[in-house]
Parts: C-alpha cells; sequence; structure tokens
C-alpha cells in the first residue's frame, strides 16, 4: 500500500490562506493520483504490447515475411 505525504505548514496560518492551501493540496494531490495511474497503464501497454506491435510492423514491410519467418531467430 503506498504512504501518504503529509504537506503540513509550520508556523500560524490564517483561516483564508488554510483554504487555499487546501485547495491546492487537492489538486496536487488528484493531479499525483492521476499521473500514477496513467504511467502505470502505460507501462502495461507498453509491456503486453511491444512484441505484437513489432510482429504487425514487419508483417506490412516489403518483402512480405510469413508469420514462422518473423518468430524464427534466423
Amino acid at each position: 500500500m503506498a504512504s501518504r505525504v503529509s504537506l503540513k505548514s509550520k508556523g500560524k496560518a490564517s483561516g483564508k490562506a488554510l483554504k487555499g492551501s487546501e485547495e491546492e493540496k487537492s489538486i496536487g494531490e488528484s493531479f499525483k493520483e492521476w499521473s500514477t495511474w496513467a504511467l502505470k497503464k502505460a507501462k502495461v501497454v507498453t509491456h503486453y504490447g511491444f512484441i505484437p506491435l513489432v510482429i504487425i510492423i514487419g508483417m506490412n514491410s516489403e518483402p512480405k515475411p510469413h508469420l514462422a519467418q518473423l518468430l524464427s531467430p534466423v
């Protein structure tokens, strides 16, 4: 489980400044969560999509090889 970082300010703060920092905190946290989610999804797509992409590009090249020729090491 991911740990959360506390962004508590030190010292005295007025009520108005506290509300503004809460809004910024929520925007910052939502951006952090969104970017983490997007990078995790991109990692999975890259992991499972790279080899099929290479095979599709190889199948569309000239001269047109058979699938067995693409998968053989020689």
